[in-house]
């Protein structure tokens, strides 16, 4: 049997504690913070499983409430080896997905996406140089919501303060998102979270937002 396609993607996907995520959201979310950062999570993944050239979804973390409900929808989950930030994380799970999908390409994404959709991560992906990196900037403009390589010795993640500036000097290319505005929607603050919701979100961030209207948050 030939081996699969380079046009078929693996992507990886971060997940910190989320004890530790989303802090920005406290003040909007109150209790139900922690559940809304799993539901990005969760919507995230969801609608990269959707993506027609997807072959896998791997998700880094080390937070027990992440496995159960990342696994369940059909991720590949592991634990954070490295432990020693998000960049190796992202390295860790890259080198994961190579040995269980030898060929694949490589993509880093980020696990703050609720509104993303599967035809518009379809189109970035199709967007990709055939060599090198490529990326997409945040709604902000400063951070990196996706990172894709199709040859998996170019994977080579820069996130963090100013991560596109990081990947630009890199040598990335940068994918323009006019094409694809839900992968650039990542969410950090509630005003973040209110244009999520108004381009449509997933389901799982859906039903936390609901909890959320129903007590009186933003």
């Amino acid at each position: 049997m030939p081996g699969p396609s380079v046009d078929q993607w693996c992507l990886v996907v971060p997940v910190k504690r989320l004890a530790l995520a989303k802090t920005r959201l406290a003040e909007v979310a109150g209790e139900h913070r922690v559940d809304l950062a799993l539901a990005f999570a969760l919507d995230t993944a969801t609608a990269a499983l959707a993506c027609d050239v997807v072959r896998a979804v791997v998700v880094v973390t080390n937070e027990p409430d992440a496995v159960r409900a990342l696994t369940d929808i059909g991720a590949l989950v592991v634990s954070d080896e490295p432990d020693a930030g998000l960049n190796p994380a992202l390295v860790h799970g890259a080198n994961v997905a190579s040995r269980a999908h030898p060929g694949t390409a490589l993509g880093a994404l980020s696990a703050d996406l609720p509104a993303l959709r599967p035809d518009e991560l379809s189109a970035a992906l199709a967007a990709a140089p055939a060599t090198g990196t490529a990326f997409v900037r945040d709604a902000q403009g400063s951070g990196t919501t996706t990172l894709l390589a199709r040859r998996p010795g170019d994977f080579a993640p820069a996130f963090g303060p100013e991560s596109a500036t990081a990947h630009l000097l890199g040598g990335a290319v940068e994918l323009h998102g006019d094409a694809f505005p839900s992968l650039r929607r990542d969410v950090d603050t509630a005003d973040d979270l209110e244009q999520a919701i108004a381009m449509g979100v997933g389901t799982h961030t859906a039903a936390v937002a609901r909890r959320l209207s129903q007590v009186g948050c933003r």
